[in-house]
């Protein structure tokens, strides 16, 4: 499709796609939507005073179960004058000085554990340039090796995202009305790919209206049992169980468009079926990640940890709360882990 509103650094856009919508520049997308009315609004979902941690402990799942390229974090103490810093006397005993110092670092993947995706994290081959030669481009047409440099940076830039980095939705400083939608109750723990049809009966259930600017949290239960195996998950954890939303139904990647939503998260591993299709689907094999992280600016979240905040918010008979949500403010990852809190 041509962009009827004129030149930009694309000559084409995607389908279903927002770029240049928010600006030529812009790298929030949908996070455009959180706006002051959509903070207020959300503050008046504060009725108790309760507040839910909704990250599992960044060493779990544990292993390498869900993906092999991905391992736990790895804590190891800082070094000073050749000794590890970890109860570390670091006064004069003989003057009486008492201090004792611990200070560490992390090896950490940035998705290992409950993260937010960032918009570098997923791009396509697409002839942005309307000339038949399809090219790695990223949401709002950022290009691969311009905007997004990787290891081999010629200029000497280091790697990273120059654009669409992480840090963007860090210096947003996440924080909108959360809607927690319940799965598990259409699914069970059985692997079950939710379509447009079981989605909108979970949304009718929640018993709440959907605002533009609002962060969509789908429960499956997936990381109520990740904690519970305690840092071994079972082998059958990612393929086979709990619900997953089916990437290629049309009509629920339709809907995500229409929603007005401006973040999506859950709690399983990799909000969608992966892959969707078999090892010889055309296109994409992620196509939620396209349409949301490629096509329309709409953050994901994995991994999430809803059990406590679903048995607050049934017991109170609601679905709705004060979510906050930033990542690390760490320049150029395309990926986060993230400590989202909500508030009831």
């Amino acid at each position: 499709m041509t962009d009827p509103a004129g030149p930009r650094r694309w000559v084409r856009r995607p389908s279903l796609s927002n770029w240049g919508d928010f600006g030529e520049d812009d790298q929030l997308g949908r996070l455009n939507l959180i706006n002051p009315e959509c903070v207020l609004r959300a503050v008046r979902e504060v009725r108790t005073g309760q507040s839910f941690c909704l990250s599992l402990p960044l060493d779990l799942p544990g292993g390498n179960v869900l993906n092999p390229r991905r391992h736990p974090p790895r804590l190891q103490p800082t070094v000073r004058d050749g000794r590890p810093v970890f109860n570390l006397p670091i006064g004069d005993a003989r003057l009486g000085q008492t201090d004792v110092l611990c200070d560490d670092a992390v090896l950490i993947h940035t998705q290992y554990s409950t993260q937010w995706d960032a918009f570098s994290h997923v791009g396509h081959l697409f002839d942005v340039d309307g000339n038949g030669q399809p090219q790695a481009v990223y949401y709002n047409g950022f290009r691969a090796g311009k905007d997004l440099i990787g290891p081999n940076d010629s200029e000497g830039r280091g790697t990273g995202a120059h654009r669409l980095g992480i840090e963007t939705f860090a210096e947003k400083a996440i924080q909108s009305r959360g809607v927690l939608i319940d799965l598990k109750a259409i699914a069970g723990l059985q692997r079950v790919r939710i379509g447009y049809d079981a989605f909108m009966r979970a949304i009718e259930a929640c018993g709440a209206q959907l605002h533009r600017g609002d962060i969509l949290c789908v429960y499956t239960g997936f990381a109520d049992l990740v904690m519970d195996m305690k840092g071994t998950p079972n082998p059958a954890l990612r393929d086979s169980l709990c619900a997953v939303l089916d990437g290629r139904d049309e009509r629920l990647l339709h809907w995500v468009v229409d929603s007005g939503i401006a973040a999506l998260c859950a709690d399983n591993y990799g909000v969608e079926d992966i892959p969707a299709g078999g090892p010889h689907e055309c296109g994409a094999r992620l196509p939620l990640h396209e349409l949301c992280l490629f096509k329309q600016g709409i953050p994901l979240g994995e991994l999430w940890y809803f059990r406590d905040l679903h048995s607050a918010l049934a017991a109170q008979g609601r679905s709705t709360f004060l979510l906050t949500a930033p990542p690390l403010r760490l320049p150029g990852a395309v990926g986060s882990p993230v400590t989202p809190v909500a508030t009831i």
